[in-house]
């Protein structure tokens, strides 16, 4: 039996993420709202566009594919996460609640930043 490296399970928990993420984001209704809120131009096209990179990203990266470049897109999004809904809440509420609020997103924002730096390649 082949121990699964490390690798394989960063993109594993990963793809797990952002494909449930993606998902969600177009079945849930809130999510418009959400988007609605930050301002964006368009926020509907973008909501739309968010989901559809997450799914297709995250599909590639759990099939072990394409991985650095799926992740450049996921690294944009996560950073445009962090800067649009997590760095407003330092001003609001201090340090401490953004980081509680961020954790997920600073882990995943990691976890992307190895895929890509790291670019893993499956060896037979």
């Amino acid at each position: 039996m082949r121990l699964m490296r490390i690798s394989d399970i960063i993109c594993y928990a990963v793809g797990y993420v952002f494909l449930t993420s993606g998902v969600l984001k177009l079945v849930v209704s809130d999510f418009k709202a959400t988007f609605m809120s930050l301002g964006l131009p368009f926020p509907e096209s973008v909501l739309f566009l968010v989901a559809i990179t997450e799914i297709a990203c995250s599909a590639f990266i759990l099939a072990r594919m394409y991985i650095r470049q799926a992740a450049a897109p996921l690294i944009l999004i996560i950073l445009g996460a962090i800067f649009l809904t997590k760095l407003p809440i330092i001003m609001k509420q201090g340090f401490l609640s953004f980081a509680f609020e961020a954790r997920l997103d600073i882990v995943m924002l990691i976890l992307l930043l190895l895929l890509w730096h790291h670019n893993p390649v499956k060896q037979r």
